[in-house]
């Protein structure tokens, strides 16, 4: 069994700061990460080309699953949901999980992240992410 790297430490530019805080956590617990290693092909043109995308956030090789994190008010998070159920429908071997701003918010409290947590509460939180 070959062991895989794990990308402690390494430098990433991340589009919100919970991606960074839930890097801490895995890398905390030594679990190989990648960040936004794929982009899964959801919809094409009548010229075949690729209209609509998605990138999960983070791929954990060693349990083969992709993880998506959202901090958008629930009624918001429609989008995502359809991209994970469209990504689902066209790629039924991926693994992926929607990590939603109150299930990140709980995790971080229980691993003691209460600065971080503090960071996904109320509105402004969820005006940060892109």
């Amino acid at each position: 069994m070959t062991e895989l790297p794990c990308f402690i430490n390494r430098p990433h530019k991340f589009s919100h700061p919970s991606e960074e805080t839930f890097s801490k956590v895995l890398d905390f617990y030594g679990i190989a990460w990648e960040y936004e290693p794929r982009t899964f092909a959801l919809k094409y043109d009548s010229s075949g080309n690729v209209t609509e995308a998605f990138a999960p956030d983070f791929y954990l090789p060693a349990q083969d699953l992709y993880i998506e994190l959202t901090t958008l008010k629930p009624q918001l998070s429609t989008h995502k949901n359809r991209k994970i159920k469209r990504l689902q429908e066209l790629y039924p071997d991926i693994k992926i999980k929607l990590l939603k701003r109150r299930e990140m918010r709980e995790m971080m409290v229980k691993y003691g992240l209460y600065q971080e947590a503090d960071h996904l509460k109320g509105r402004a939180s969820q005006n940060q992410e892109g």
